[in-house]
């Protein structure tokens, strides 16, 4: 059967479908309407029990978690060279950058959107604090990315070799688009990098394919 990807448009599922376009592998795009709220009824549910997009099917089976979907589909088709050599020191890098995106810069993110979640329900002026000190640690964590950039080299987040980093950076840099500071496409590394990946078919095909309008970054 042909991997299906359950996504909505600008989440996080824009990492692994910039992957799949990037590896040319056959998939299907199955929109989950979290406008409605299908992302909390029971035909999902019972495929990602937390309720959160993005998941990947494959047959009878089912992957959540985006960084994970990513390791797989890297490993699936290593020919795309989406992930340095298993056993490798970059590998390891490989690793560490995208846990960091996952578990530092993706949930600081989540915080930011949803500050809401952490305080009681009414408590606007809590969830107004919780907001600002999110967008605060992002303006540092942007500045790493910023900097990472730079000490690579370029042109990409490991330097010469485009990896599935690179949709993953792409993805929450994009989320910064509206700050009222600290966008990522004001940053000197950034800025030019986020082009960079503008430029690339498989971004444009899923910009194109999620409906998504400017700015993109």
């Amino acid at each position: 059967m042909t991997m299906q990807l359950h996504y909505y448009p600008s989440t996080a599922a824009m990492v692994p479908h910039i992957v799949l376009e990037e590896i040319g592998a056959p998939y299907e795009r199955v929109l989950v309407d979290r406008a409605v709220g299908e992302h909390k009824q029971p035909a999902y549910l019972r495929l990602n029990p937390n309720g959160l997009i993005p998941v990947l099917t494959d047959g009878d089976f089912v992957l959540y978690e985006t960084a994970a979907i990513v390791l797989h589909l890297c490993d699936m088709r290593p020919q795309a060279r989406l992930a340095p050599e298993n056993g490798s020191l970059q590998r390891a890098e490989f690793y560490k950058w995208l846990m960091w995106l996952t578990n530092t810069v993706q949930a600081t993110m989540i915080v930011y959107f949803y500050p809401e979640r952490l305080v009681n329900a009414g408590n606007t002026e809590g969830a107004a604090q919780v907001k600002a000190a999110a967008h605060a640690r992002l303006v540092g964590l942007m500045q790493q990315l910023d900097d990472l950039v730079a000490a690579n080299g370029g042109p990409w987040v490991m330097g010469q070799a485009y990896s599935a980093l690179d949709p993953y950076v792409f993805t929450l840099c994009r989320w910064t688009r509206n700050f009222a500071t600290g966008k990522a496409r004001e940053m000197p590394n950034l800025g030019p990098y986020l082009r960079r990946m503008l430029e690339r078919p498989a971004v444009q095909r899923v910009l194109a394919a999620e409906q998504l309008s400017e700015p993109y970054v």
